[in-house]
């Protein structure tokens, strides 16, 4: 049993129930036991390994894409270029790697971390090496200004509710106890507004999953790019809309059940693509899958590039990267993007 299962058993058992939101956020998020608060998961000697460490040819597209937006949109003599969980800061290295031969756009630059854990900042200021940056505890935090953003694979884990949906309304699913260990089971149930608009596409026995934060956090976003231009790639596992299940929990690459080591493994749910779409007023929305994306970005070209410089196993991982990217059994198509970019401006390169 984890620290963190004893604290939630006795939680539960003092209080009843919690949401699966509730859950997630303590598994992940717990001052003292939390995963992101007392380890570093990424790549092969962590739990799960995100595109930035599988090849250096993805932070440099969309590098290269958020610098010829910034051209078309009239190259702001001041902007904010940020990243929404940057991990260990691979990304931003790669794209200001890719980035810095483009005519004053490292100059206009303000590069901005949206990182709470110490231990991260330490390792991407590590990673970032001479370029300078400042890091923010929240979205929130941004300043008023044309704002130049990436966020991938932040928004699968953010805390998710659940609900079944009934002939009477909608049952959330909930973390209770069964024998004294953590078992999932259903609430009453109840009409929701917050799910009104799903009785059209769902019958009953369907899981719709929502998550409370991301409309917020899009909307700060949308507001910066509405008010000021720039544009924000935003890139995870998901799908247009929610039906099923997906809450899953990975330890050392390798699929756990939610609720076995709390605080232990990562908690992650796809993306509901749809949801953010429409917290993106005031700006206009594009979007792709990652294959078509990273395709249109030039990708392939790239890829051959490298590959004159490369021999033997440097070579064989090199072209296992392009494929692991782009194959459709891999996350060529189980990965999306969605782009916000303000009205009246053409869309990023690589988007419809």
């Amino acid at each position: 049993m984890t620290p963190l299962e004893a604290l939630l058993i006795r939680r539960i058992a003092a209080t009843g129930p919690i949401t699966v939101a509730d859950y997630m956020a303590e598994c992940l998020l717990h001052p003292e036991h939390g995963y992101y608060t007392t380890r570093q998961p990424f790549g092969t000697a962590g739990d799960f390994t995100t595109a930035p460490e599988i090849t250096q040819m993805f932070g440099e597209l969309l590098g290269l894409c958020l610098a010829q937006t910034w051209l078309d949109q009239g190259s702001p003599a001041a902007f904010t270029l940020a990243e929404l969980g940057p991990g260990r800061g691979t990304l931003m290295a790669d794209a200001l790697r890719a980035t810095r031969a483009v005519p004053g756009f490292h100059a206009a630059a303000q590069v901005t971390l949206i990182e709470a854990s110490p231990a991260l900042r330490q390792t991407q200021a590590a990673t970032l090496g001479p370029h300078e940056a400042i890091w923010l505890d929240d979205i929130s935090d941004l300043p008023q200004a044309p704002l130049f953003l990436i966020a991938n694979e932040f928004f699968d884990a953010l805390p998710i509710r659940q609900f079944t949906r009934d002939r009477d309304g909608w049952r959330e699913h909930m973390v209770g106890l069964t024998d004294g260990s953590l078992s999932f089971g259903l609430s009453d149930a109840a009409q929701l507004g917050l799910l009104t608009h799903r009785l059209a596409d769902t019958n009953p026995g369907d899981i719709v999953e929502v998550c409370p934060a991301a409309p917020g956090i899009i909307e700060a976003i949308a507001q910066r790019i509405g008010a000021h231009c720039g544009a924000a790639l935003v890139i995870d596992y998901g799908n247009w809309g929610s039906n099923g299940d997906t809450l899953q929990a990975l330890r050392a690459h390798a699929f756990t059940p939610p609720l076995a080591t709390p605080g232990e493994a990562d908690l992650t749910a796809h993306v509901d693509f749809a949801a953010l779409a429409r917290a993106a007023a005031p700006c206009a929305v594009g979007r792709a899958d990652q294959r078509t994306l990273l395709t249109r970005l030039g990708l392939h070209a790239r890829a051959t590039r490298l590959a004159q410089n490369l021999q033997g196993a440097a070579l064989e991982s090199h072209l296992a990267a392009t494929h692991r990217l782009t194959d459709p059994t891999e996350m060529g198509t189980l990965f999306k993007a969605l782009t916000l970019y303000p009205l009246g401006h053409n869309a990023p390169p690589g988007f419809d």
